[in-house]
C-alpha cells in the first residue's frame, strides 16, 4: 500500500472512531436526558395527583374534573395510584391493587423512588396529608422518546457514513497535496542514469523532511559523481600515460633478446629498460597521488583557517626543506578584525596546492628566492606567489593545468605534470580562483579567494 493510502486510511480510521465515539456519548446523553425529563413529568403528575385528590374536599366535583381534562394530558399506558397506609388504593375509582405492598412499603422508606421495568417507567413518592400518609406512584411508557430516539439513531448512522466518506476523501486529496513533493522527487530520481550524473533533484522551498530528503541525496549524487569522475579519470590517464613506457620497455627488451650481444651493449640496454621502468614508477607514483587527492576532495572536511598563521608556516617549512633560497613573505596592510584573515577550507589541501606552487616557483627560477604577498580586503583574500624564472610559453599557459603535463620549452627540468594540476582543482573546490601572468623574467600566481563576512 502506498504512503498517502496509508495515510489517509490511518486518518480515516482515527477521526471515525473519535466522531463514533462522540455520536455514541451524545446518544446516551440524549437517552439519559429524556428518561429523566419523563421522570419529572411523572414526578409532577404524582404531585398534581395527590393535590387533586387528597385536596378534592376543598373543591367539587366539578372543577376536578374540569382540571383534570384542562391540565392532564394523558400519558401513553398511563397508570396512576394513591395508597393509604394501609396499601390499599383510594380515590381513583380502578380499585386495582397494581404494585405490591413490599413495593409500596419501600417507596414509604425511601420517601421517593424512580425505576424503569422494560420500556415502562415508574415514579413513587410519599406524601403526607391531614387526612393521613400516602403513596403516590405514577407510571406510563414514553413512546414519543422511543421514537425520537429511533429517528436519532438513523440521523447518527447517516451522518456517520457522509462523514466517514467525507474524511476518506478529502484525507486522500490531503495526502496527495502533502506528497506531491515526493512524488516529484520519485520522478526525478528515475530520470538518473550512469550518463548523466551531474543531475539534480529539485529542493523545494518548505522546510520539511521531503526537502531534506533531496537535499542528502543531491550530497549523495556529489559524492557518487566523484567517484565515478575519479574511476574514470584514474583509468583514462592510467591507459593513456601507462602505453607510452611500456612500450618502449618490451622493444628495449625485444630488441636487446633479437640477438647475442655482448656485456656493454647488454648493459645499455638494461640501462634503458630501468630508465623506462622508473618513469614508470613515477607515473603511477603521480597516478595513486592524484586518485588519492581526488579522494579528499570529495570528502573534504574543512575548518578555520588563518591565512597569515599557515603563510607563516609555510615559510618555516621551506626554510627547512630549501637552503639554496628562501620564501619572502609580505602582509600589505592586514586588517585587525581576524575574520576576514579566516578561511573555511580543508587545510591539508591547501597546503598541497600553495606547496605545488611554491615549489614550481622555486624549480622554474633556478631556486632563486620567491615571493609571496598577501593583501586582505572586506572583498577578498588575495595571495601573490612570484618567481624569477624563465616565464610560462605564451603556447603552454592554456594546458598548464591540465594533469600530466610538462612544457617541452623545459626539458631539463624534471616534473610530472601533477603540481598545477592538483593546485588548481584544489582551490576551484574551496571556491577560490588560480590565475597567472608570466613575462619573460618571472611569473606571479594569484590565489583568491571571495570573503564572506
Amino acid at each position: 500500500m502506498k504512503i498517502k493510502d496509508r495515510l489517509a486510511l490511518y486518518f480515516t480510521l482515527i477521526s471515525t472512531t473519535v466522531l463514533l465515539a462522540v455520536l455514541f456519548a451524545v446518544y446516551f446523553i440524549f437517552i439519559k436526558f429524556l428518561e429523566s425529563d419523563f421522570y419529572d413529568r411523572l414526578n409532577d403528575r404524582a404531585f398534581i395527583n395527590a393535590n387533586l385528590y387528597l385536596e378534592a374536599d376543598e373543591i367539587s366535583a366539578d372543577s376536578l374534573k374540569r382540571v383534570k381534562t384542562e391540565y392532564l394530558e394523558t400519558l401513553n399506558g398511563e397508570i396512576v395510584r394513591i395508597y393509604d397506609s394501609n396499601n390499599k388504593p383510594r380515590f381513583i375509582t380502578d380499585n386495582q391493587q397494581f404494585w405490591t405492598s413490599d413495593f409500596i412499603n419501600q417507596v414509604r422508606k425511601a420517601k421517593k423512588i424512580r425505576i424503569k421495568e422494560g420500556l415502562r417507567q415508574t415514579v413513587g413518592i410519599f406524601y403526607k396529608d391531614n387526612q393521613g400518609d400516602f403513596v403516590i406512584l405514577a407510571s406510563a411508557i414514553d413512546n414519543s422518546t422511543y421514537n425520537r430516539i429511533g429517528k436519532l439513531r438513523i440521523s447518527m448512522a447517516v451522518t456517520f457514513i457522509i462523514i466517514t466518506a467525507g474524511l476518506l476523501l478529502s484525507s486522500r486529496w490531503i495526502a496527495n497535496r502533502i506528497l506531491k513533493p515526493l512524488d516529484i522527487f520519485i520522478g526525478e530520481v528515475k530520470k538518473i542514469k550512469s550518463s548523466n550524473l551531474d543531475f539534480r533533484v529539485q529542493e523545494t522551498k518548505n522546510k520539511d523532511e521531503i526537502n531534506l530528503l533531496a537535499q542528502n541525496f543531491n550530497q549523495l549524487m556529489d559524492h557518487l559523481e566523484q567517484a565515478f569522475i575519479l574511476q574514470k579519470t584514474f583509468v583514462a590517464n592510467a591507459s593513456h600515460e601507462l602505453r607510452t613506457p611500456i612500450t618502449s620497455l618490451l622493444m628495449e627488451a625485444e630488441i636487446a633478446l633479437s640477438q647475442p650481444r655482448n656485456a656493454e651493449e647488454y648493459q645499455k640496454a638494461l640501462r634503458s629498460v630501468v630508465d623506462d621502468a622508473d618513469k614508470m614508477n613515477a607515473t603511477i607514483n603521480s597516478l595513486m597521488s592524484l586518485a588519492q587527492a581526488d579522494l579528499e576532495l570529495g570528502a573534504t572536511q574543512t575548518e578555520a583557517v588563518r591565512i597569515d598563521k599557515l603563510l607563516r608556516e609555510l615559510q618555516v617549512h621551506w626554510a627547512q626543506k630549501n637552503k639554496q633560497s628562501k620564501l619572502v613573505v609580505d602582509f600589505e596592510e592586514l586588517p585587525s578584525q581576524t575574520d576576514l584573515l579566516t578561511l573555511n577550507v580543508n587545510k591539508n589541501l591547501l597546503e598541497i596546492a600553495l606547496n605545488n606552487i611554491i615549489g614550481n616557483a622555486f624549480k622554474f627560477s633556478d631556486y632563486q628566492d620567491v615571493h609571496c604577498t598577501l593583501t586582505v580586503s572586506e572583498q577578498e583574500i588575495k595571495i601573490a606567489i612570484r618567481d624569477l624564472g624563465v616565464g610560462i610559453n605564451q603556447n603552454d599557459s592554456e594546458y598548464i593545468y591540465k594533469p600530466f603535463y610538462t612544457s617541452s620549452s623545459n626539458v631539463n627540468l624534471k616534473g610530472n605534470g601533477m603540481g598545477l594540476y592538483m593546485a588548481h582543482k584544489i582551490i576551484s573546490l574551496a571556491k577560490g580562483e588560480l590565475s597567472f601572468t608570466s613575462e619573460d623574467k618571472g611569473t606571479t600566481f594569484f590565489v583568491k579567494f571571495r570573503n564572506n563576512v
